[in-house]
């Protein structure tokens, strides 16, 4: 019951329902580009971020500085269906306004020379520990 009760709470805000939503239309995003889109200051993202993640509805990954979520893998039948649900219920005008904000967000950031995503030069890959290093 205490997991059910967690995972209520992670969606009883609207910052956090509209994360949900911004999520599940695009897929992976950056931290930064939820703090600008939802005019939320980086720690205020963060913090609801990691309240959805303990709920076991987001994950994450971390490439660089840069701090990236998307959609857990559901691990529950209850997961599933919340999941699916919500991809029913976040969807309308007021979430189209979000993913215009996230459009001109990332179009500036683009424009600026911003860049959230880690150069492929400097991405880590794991390696056998078998093989020798090169």
């Amino acid at each position: 019951m205490g997991d059910l009760a967690t995972l209520f709470k992670g969606l009883a805000d609207e910052t956090r329902l509209a994360m949900m939503a911004l999520l599940l239309r695009h897929g992976e995003l950056c931290v930064c580009d939820l703090e600008h889109t939802l005019e939320v200051t980086q720690s205020k993202a963060s913090r609801h971020l990691r309240y959805l993640e303990a709920a076991g509805l987001l994950e994450h990954r971390r490439g660089a500085q840069w701090v990236f979520y998307r959609i857990a893998r559901p691990t529950s039948a209850v997961q599933k269906t919340i999941i699916t649900a919500l991809r029913r219920l976040l969807q309308g005008a007021e979430f189209d306004e979000l993913d215009r904000k996230l459009q001109q967000w990332i179009a500036s950031k683009q424009a600026s020379g911003e860049t959230c995503q880690v150069p492929a030069a400097r991405r880590r890959t794991r390696r056998n520990p078998r093989e020798p290093r090169s």
